[in-house]
């Protein structure tokens, strides 16, 4: 399946600051043709092959990335880091350099940061960042493509973020000005995002008409919101902070009260996995507002779009 990719200028997509708003639009106008005729595109990555290198362990990035590649005719290979050399000393300049001369795109979900960003600079193929500590893109650009879906739009449309300041929350920061969305974010003192994120967000924001802002109190974040969105209070490797976080965290429950601030239409979103009875309540995560599922069948389409310009070339 040939078409224009609007993606040329991209080898890699580390960050969502590696996006222009324009290239947003295009990978979810591709999104949505992928979604809607999946037979057109069946045998556009034939003969491809992606490396899907694993620190972290994963549901919906694996699956999706995984079966993406095979409904695209091509093929994926998961490397977990007991499977490849770099759990055992050998340096991600190598690795890059090694898994460039056998594939054509690598997937990373990572730890650091740097180790995406480290393989992007030394591997000749695309290198997709499926999740590392500073931020998780292509979720992201899912959760926005699904706003789209349910509105039929973005611009305009607010976005609530109650929760911890992760990863997840920088690329919502990020991404929301290129969808002409307003962002609130809602922590607890102590978990704010990164505040180099917040200045690009607000720059971001500035230059395309809409607001970045940030407070403590997850009442004054969703008044009015469109999305309320939610993320578990400890992510992977911060198991021995658990306890301390319920404590911070206690009142930043999304619950059907705090969804009752938000726009009559408003949906709840997560990106899983979610703890029913701690960062949302149940009636929320299985109630009218929820379009969790729709955000997690969401990433195999947009990142069936990724996976389509950056590997077709």
């Amino acid at each position: 399946m040939m078409f224009r990719n609007p993606w040329q200028r991209h080898k890699d997509l580390v960050s969502i600051s590696d996006l222009t708003a324009e290239e947003v639009e295009a990978l979810f106008q591709l999104a949505e043709n992928v979604k809607a005729r999946p037979d057109r595109y069946r045998n556009a990555l034939a003969g491809k092959t992606l490396a899907m290198i694993f620190e972290k362990a994963s549901t919906r990035t694996r699956v999706s990335f995984e079966v993406g590649m095979y409904q695209l005719g091509g093929w994926a290979t998961f490397l977990s880091s007991r499977d490849i050399q770099i759990g055992r000393g050998e340096t991600i300049h190598d690795t890059a350099k090694v898994l460039s001369r056998y594939v054509d795109g690598i997937m990373a979900r990572t730890y650091a940061h740097d180790t995406v960003v480290e393989l992007a600079r030394h591997a000749s193929v695309p290198v997709i960042n499926g999740l590392s500590d500073f931020e998780h893109p292509c979720q992201a650009l899912a959760d926005y493509f699904t706003v789209r879906e349910k509105f039929g739009h973005t611009r305009g449309l607010t976005l609530a973020y109650v929760g911890d300041g992760n990863n997840v929350c920088h690329s919502l920061l990020l991404c929301g000005p290129k969808v002409g969305m307003n962002v609130h974010v809602a922590t607890p003192p102590g978990y704010e995002p990164q505040a180099a994120v917040v200045e690009r967000a607000k720059a971001e924001a500035a230059a395309s008409g809409t607001q970045i802002a940030l407070t403590h109190q997850p009442q004054e974040a969703v008044a009015g919101a469109h999305a309320v969105y939610t993320d578990v209070w400890a992510s992977m490797g911060q198991e021995a902070e658990a306890e301390q976080r319920k404590k911070a965290f206690a009142g930043f429950q999304v619950t059907p009260e705090l969804m009752a601030l938000a726009d009559r239409q408003a949906v709840f979103m997560h990106c899983l996995p979610c703890h029913r009875g701690e960062e949302v309540h149940e009636a929320v995560a299985d109630g009218r507002w929820s379009v969790i599922f729709d955000e997690a069948e969401n990433r195999l389409h947009v990142q069936k779009a990724i996976l389509l310009l950056l590997l077709n070339r």
